[in-house]
């Protein structure tokens, strides 16, 4: 079991209705992703952050580290936007590199902050539904919303892959690790290619011995999971109705307004 479903297991909020919390996710993240607002997108990051570390019971730290993940490569991504290079110095700032200058203006820094803050709303809002909903809940929600059965059932087989590869991938590797395959930089690159290699080869084994498997217990086109009913509350509808009322006007005021 990957550590985002173990934590989400062990979240305070597992047991909440999965619908409530696919809707509150969906909406929150649609009305970040709308506005392109800063402070949208911190009021996005904050509420989303309070709900799964202090209402879920995430630790603050593990938290943070899945944080920085995307944070490291949006800051990569919104380099270009940021910095220029250019004979003209721009009002922000200028370092003069030859008759050049590195430069980046107060529109363009502007904008790439608004960009990673936006992301970062946007996928706090998805960490949310995956720190607190285990994958069952997602799918059997997305099957009442009349998503196609086919889509569902590829879902599920490829979650369920991903801990085949992760398992077989590991042994791999500690076997590896023992005949001392990453002993040096030109043997790990060896290595790695020969792990890709097996991988693969096991993963197409695994996925028709998995088939038979279902052939053999009468697979018909459907695989049914059982999954737990837990009544929506009032209360909690009533919370996510108004917090996202509040933002989308709050979004709109900001756009449109000012």
């Amino acid at each position: 079991m990957i550590t985002i479903d173990k934590l989400c297991y062990n979240s305070k909020l597992r047991y909440e209705n999965a619908g409530e919390k696919f809707a509150f996710a969906v909406i929150t993240l649609c009305i970040c992703v709308m506005s392109r607002s800063i402070s949208v997108a911190c009021i996005v990051l904050a509420a989303t952050g309070i709900l799964t570390v202090y209402k879920g019971g995430i630790p603050a730290s593990r938290y943070i580290k899945y944080l920085t993940a995307p944070l490291a490569f949006l800051l990569l991504s919104t380099i270009a936007i940021m910095f220029q290079v250019s004979r003209t110095p721009l009002d922000l700032f200028a370092i003069p590199v030859g008759g050049w200058y590195i430069t980046s203006s107060t529109d363009s820094f502007h904008y790439a902050v608004q960009l990673i803050l936006t992301a970062l709303g946007a996928v706090s809002c998805l960490y949310f539904l995956s720190f607190t909903t285990p994958m069952p809940d997602i799918l059997e929600v997305l099957r009442k919303l009349h998503v196609p059965a086919l889509m569902i059932e590829l879902m599920l087989l490829i979650y369920r892959f991903i801990f085949v590869l992760l398992h077989v991938a590991s042994s791999i590797s500690i076997s590896q690790d023992c005949r001392l395959g990453n002993k040096d930089y030109k043997t790990a690159l060896k290595s790695f290619g020969m792990l890709g290699s097996v991988l693969m080869v096991r993963a197409v084994g695994r996925s028709n011995r998995l088939y038979d498997a279902m052939e053999a217990r009468c697979y018909d086109g459907r695989i049914r999971v059982l999954s737990e009913s837990r009544p929506p509350k009032k209360k909690v509808i009533c919370w996510i109705a108004a917090f996202d009322t509040v933002l989308f006007l709050f979004a709109v005021w900001r756009r449109w307004l000012i």
